[in-house]
């Protein structure tokens, strides 16, 4: 197999298109095109769907890219490394995080990491989605208690747990009541405005009726109105210990769940690269411990 016309169809895959591709590079569109063909014809196989505006991968392409765009990105950092005489990380390095820790301690932890290694060309994305990485061209993902998938693997760094906190302005709810009146309460997303929280609290597990008077889109909303006495909410610790130990927050409880765990993950079949294990060591130096308190502090400083 030609590595270079493999190297093309990497190329123009991951730029989802010939013209796209060649704008990136400064290849020629032509050049770009006629080596894709002769792999196409090589293999015997059809890589792409090529429509009047769209191209888009066939399965049979998609599987060869997923299977050599790592391995190739591989081989072009090994020969820099050896190059230059030194594994030192360098290169682009696209992550993808959460909005919540995105907001509050992204902007820090990239910025000394930026400073730490200079030649490495870090982006970071903020989003709650499930994002594809090899689709979409990510280097690490980190993500909040993510279902399990086969094709990834990484770790915890962090763990945080959820509790039920309000103004101290705000009638607490007497939980040994089952059918007290519904209690105000902000919540995050859309939904069902009436709904119940389970709590663990000093007397166990109770549950609280609540009716939802606000609905916001970040948890940092959800703070602000709490702590602004509207409702009830249900917050990470780490973002309300602050509030909780100044007093303009009171706890009620904990909700009964599991706990939050925040993960950093990869491709499992992709070598871990320098700039990927640098990240992944700096998260760790970061957060030796990978308590909520841990992360409050880091959040407060």
């Amino acid at each position: 197999m030609d590595l270079l016309a493999l190297a093309d169809f990497n190329l123009v895959a991951r730029h989802g298109g010939f013209g796209r591709a060649a704008r990136a590079t400064g290849r020629p569109k032509a050049t770009l095109s006629r080596r894709v063909t002769e792999l196409e014809a090589t293999l015997e196989l059809r890589l792409f769907e090529r429509g009047a505006r769209v191209l888009k991968l066939t399965e049979e392409g998609r599987a060869l890219f997923e299977r050599t765009g790592a391995l190739l990105t591989e081989l072009d950092e090994t020969a820099a490394a050896i190059a230059s005489g030194a594994e030192r990380p360098r290169g682009p390095l696209r992550i993808s995080a959460p909005m919540l820790f995105s907001q509050t301690a992204m902007g820090r932890l990239a910025a000394g990491f930026a400073l730490k290694y200079p030649e490495v060309r870090l982006e970071i994305t903020m989003e709650d989605r499930t994002v594809d990485m090899v689709e979409e061209g990510y280097d690490l993902v980190i993500r909040v208690n993510p279902d399990p998938d086969i094709s990834l693997v990484g770790r915890i760094f962090l763990r945080d747990r959820l509790l039920v906190v309000a103004n101290p302005g705000l009638a607490r709810p007497d939980l040994a009541t089952p059918d007290h009146a519904a209690v105000p309460a902000v919540g995050r997303g859309s939904g069902d405005r009436s709904a119940i929280w389970n709590v663990v609290g000093p007397g166990g597990k109770s549950r609280i009726a609540v009716d939802q008077v606000l609905r916001l889109p970040s948890l940092l909303m959800v703070r602000d109105a709490v702590r602004a006495g509207i409702g009830a909410g249900r917050l990470p610790l780490s973002l309300v210990s602050h509030d909780l130990a100044a007093g303009t927050l009171v706890q009620w409880g904990d909700v009964d769940g599991p706990d939050v765990a925040l993960w950093a993950l990869y491709p499992s079949r992709r070598l871990l690269s320098a700039r990927v294990s640098a990240f992944l060591d700096y998260l760790q130096d970061a957060f030796p411990k990978g308590t909520a308190d841990e992360l409050a502090a880091y959040i407060g400083a």
